[in-house]
């Protein structure tokens, strides 16, 4: 029985360590880094989509997309794009706060970012939203496409 445990434990460590050696080291991107320019500057125009009321999710998602809205609801890329082609919001000031890049090898990254937009309110005044999100993207045949994304609303900080 002693000897069967040694080897179960021992193979147990055996794939742990192969699992190790073969997982991908992520790098956090530096601000020269011309990728991750590239991919900031696609979610700044995702963040500015409500008040340019320019479609760009078409091309930013991926056909596979999945992301949860702040209200704790999965949408599809058919549901963002219906969404934005349907946005009956009026905002303004729509802009993108931050973002920073954590790049898994050459085809995967991860971006943590806040936004915020200010909209009218029925009976007058104003309130501006800010929203926290982390999206993953994939580059597929060369194009890179948000494949997921988490959003929350926050409470709004000064802006940078």
């Amino acid at each position: 029985m002693r000897h069967k445990r040694f080897v179960i434990t021992l193979g147990a460590v055996v794939c742990l360590i192969a699992a190790g050696v073969d997982a991908e080291q992520g790098r956090w991107a530096d601000a020269n880094d011309a990728t991750a320019q590239a991919l900031i500057a696609r979610e700044r125009q995702w963040a500015e989509q409500t008040c340019t009321h320019t479609t760009v999710v078409d091309t930013l998602l991926a056909d596979d997309f999945q992301g949860t809205s702040p209200d704790g609801v999965r949408y599809s890329r058919t549901d963002a794009i219906n969404d934005a082609e349907s946005d009956d919001v009026v905002a303004r000031d729509c802009r993108l706060d931050g973002a920073t890049v954590h790049f898994f090898g050459d085809a995967t990254a991860v971006i943590y970012g806040n936004e915020r937009f200010t909209t009218d309110v029925a009976g007058g005044g104003t309130l501006t939203r800010c929203l926290i999100w982390t999206d993953t993207w994939l580059k597929r045949g060369g194009l890179w496409q948000v494949v997921a994304a988490q959003d929350m609303w926050a409470d709004c900080k000064e802006a940078p």
